[in-house]
């Protein structure tokens, strides 16, 4: 990528969207946030980049590339969003819809069993395609794509193929094929990530519309490419055809960012945000990718993205009383918005509120957070119970004191419900409130994170104590717990890597070592690699959190936008496997080439047609993807075993994977 060119790099995160301009030489020119605006995420996105090119003398129009990483996709099935998909299994049955999820991440969309696909040689079994018809007159005007699912085909997509070129020409709506996707084994888990692909095709389109829109309305033509969950780039068109690869996009931009900031290629990343935080590996420059496929809201994929282990602790998460900690003090997983940036927009009315409550001679665990509508919310409120809509009605989009609206500890439990369904937002005091009071924070409201503080440290414990002293002691414990919680989650993912269980006696133990306890027997820990904190508050904890692990610690430069810088300074990369079959041991071979299956005598002929005609897909595919000048490396792993002294040729895999810069104006 030459020096001079300028890259503008977007994140879309769970409170903040980020942007960068960005040149390899010169690193960050520039960088700005925007509120992630949930229920149009595009306003969010041309907010932070407008921000961004305010702050740029240069002429927008000449910026090469621009990058986008996103939590769309994971939010979408985590919530479950997404088009209406009609589903064709071949040659399954329909007790193939209890395996792998498969049932209920259909959630009620149609389905139809046509009779055909192959066995695990590749043979097809006779296909019927007549009820094709009936399915599109009864389903096809509400539907927005069609996922085809095919008995083994991995090992033959001749029935996939043939039956999407007979949707496309019947209905010219998208279709996703399981072969696309996958080469693995395992027809119903191959389903479901078919499903969840052909429903996020219309999610992932609108905000790629969104943003080629305000791009071009500034005057910005350049190539418009996003981030895929194993942290490669791809083109934006590309990635309309596989949305499902950019689930994780979002936390895999991160890994991409710190290894540019810091140049290492060894390290535990740990990102936290204003929801998660976020802890992987980074080793040989890539991400650890999660072997099984990438989990998200409750379905396992055959899609490789980032072994992500996230948590529920953040700048926004919820502080609970708990009097089994030191601090007194839990924080999470649950988020909520934060009494600072409540203030920002509804100033009058929350500090009114706040010294209201501050005159309490015993605040409870009401004072200090309020409630509010969702806006365009009251659309779903024929689904409501008649106890909800009653707690509903006496809320309005301006928000209100908790104490002044709960009547009682159920109507607790119908807030929670309305928050789940997304109809209202909870605001109440959050670590992020907390930084304003220690002035380690100043981007919002610091008279509320103050009075709020002054509040919640009265609020008694179980002991009828309260919880602090005052509220600068509040917020320091909020700060040691969330230094306390991160090492926890931090060791958990290194002790997950690598394959430890921890009983009660090594928990013990290793709060002893952590808490630096002396003793006759004495315990320290560290990392075997640099820790390296990212997120606009790592500055705040993470040093301490490296003292405590006694490891290396690192918070580079712009950690704060790490995602943003991420979706610019990685690499295009694609991959395709084959497999080579023999059915007789080694007589004959057969293998998927165009679809279909083919048939070979030969086996060093075999190994080198494919491995020639692999180089040819995958370079158009990396072209499509948006590579400059890709490089191929090749792993062949033949599975032979010798029987009764005889060679026996079982199979032979052939991996091939393509790796380039991206292509710029």
């Amino acid at each position: 990528m030459a020096e001079d060119k300028i890259l503008l790099g977007i994140d879309t995160g769970g409170t903040y969207t980020d942007a960068v301009l960005f040149t390899d030489a010169a690193g960050v020119l520039a960088k700005a946030k925007s509120l992630t605006t949930k229920h149009d995420l595009s306003i969010g996105i041309s907010g932070a980049v407008d921000a961004v090119l305010d702050q740029f003398t240069g002429d927008a129009s000449k910026i090469a590339l621009t990058s986008i990483s996103t939590t769309l996709a994971t939010n979408a099935l985590v919530e479950g969003k997404g088009g209406s998909i009609g589903l064709v299994m071949i040659g399954f049955d329909e007790q193939d819809m209890e395996k792998s999820g498969l049932k209920e991440a259909l959630a009620g969309d149609p389905v139809i069993f046509i009779p055909g696909g192959h066995d695990v040689s590749g043979n097809e079994r006779p296909l019927d395609m007549s009820g094709l018809d009936a399915f599109i007159t009864e389903h096809g005007n509400n539907i927005s794509g069609f996922a085809i699912a095919g008995y083994f085909a991995v090992r033959n997509a001749s029935h996939e193929l043939a039956v999407r070129d007979y949707l496309i020409e019947k209905t010219g709506l998208a279709t996703t094929c399981s072969h696309e996707l996958s080469s693995k084994l395992g027809g119903p888990k191959r389903a479901l990530t078919t499903v969840l692909n052909a429903r996020l095709i219309p999610v992932i389109q609108d905000l790629i519309l969104a943003c080629r829109s305000h791009l071009e309305k500034i005057g910005i033509k350049s190539p418009l490419m996003v981030v895929r969950g194993d942290g490669a780039l791809v083109d934006a068109d590309f990635a309309l055809k596989r949305p499902i690869e950019t689930i994780l996009s979002g936390p895999a931009a991160s890994l991409v960012g710190a290894k540019f900031l810091l140049g290492t290629k060894d390290a535990i990343i740990s990102d936290i945000g204003g929801t998660t935080t976020d802890v992987a590996i980074l080793e040989k420059g890539w991400p650890r990718i999660e072997p099984q496929g990438a989990s998200v809201g409750g379905f396992t994929t055959m899609v490789e993205a980032v072994a992500m282990h996230t948590f529920g602790l953040g700048g926004d998460s919820v502080v609970e009383v708990d009097d089994t900690t030191k601090t007194k003090i839990k924080l999470g997983p649950r988020r909520q918005i934060p009494v600072s940036l409540l203030a920002i927009d509804h100033e009058e009315a929350v500090i009114a509120s706040l010294k209201r409550q501050g005159q309490m001679e015993y605040p409870n665990h009401l004072c200090a957070k309020f409630a509010y509508r969702i806006a365009g919310s009251e659309k779903r409120i024929g689904g409501l119970k008649a106890t909800e809509l009653r707690l509903y009605e006496k809320l309005v989009d301006v928000p209100k004191p908790l104490d002044e609206i709960l009547k009682g500890a159920s109507e607790g439990g119908t807030l929670t419900k309305l928050v789940s369904r997304g109809m209202v937002q909870v605001s109440g005091f959050t670590p992020s409130d907390a930084m304003h009071v220690l002035g380690l924070q100043n981007n919002w409201n610091a008279e509320a994170a103050g009075l709020a503080a002054s509040i919640l440290c009265r609020v008694r414990d179980r002991f009828a104590q309260p919880i602090a002293g005052e509220g600068d002691e509040l917020c320091m414990n909020i700060k040691e717990q969330l230094t306390a919680q991160s090492c926890d989650v931090i060791l958990q993912t290194c002790m997950a890597e690598d394959g430890i269980k921890l009983g009660e006696g090594a928990k013990e133990l290793i709060a002893r070592s952590l808490e630096k306890q002396s003793g006759l027997v004495n315990f320290s820990l560290k990392l075997d690699r640099a820790l390296v904190g990212l997120g606009a508050s790592a500055k705040v904890y993470y040093p301490q959190i490296g003292e405590r692990l006694s490891s290396e610690c690192h918070v580079p430069e712009h950690a704060d936008v790490a995602n943003a810088i991420g979706a610019v300074a990685g690499e295009v990369r694609v991959q395709q496997t084959v497999t080579i079959t023999s059915s007789d041991g080694g007589s004959s071979f057969q293998f998927m080439s165009g679809g279909k299956l083919t048939n070979m005598v030969d086996e060093k002929a075999v190994l080198e047609k494919v491995t020639s005609d692999m180089e040819i897909e995958l370079a158009k595919m990396a072209d499509e993807a948006g590579a400059q000048s890709p490089v191929f490396e090749t792993s062949t792993v033949i599975n032979a075993p010798t029987i009764d002294g005889s060679r026996h040729f079982v199979e032979a895999i052939i991996h091939m994977t393509a790796t380039g810069r991206p292509k710029l104006d």
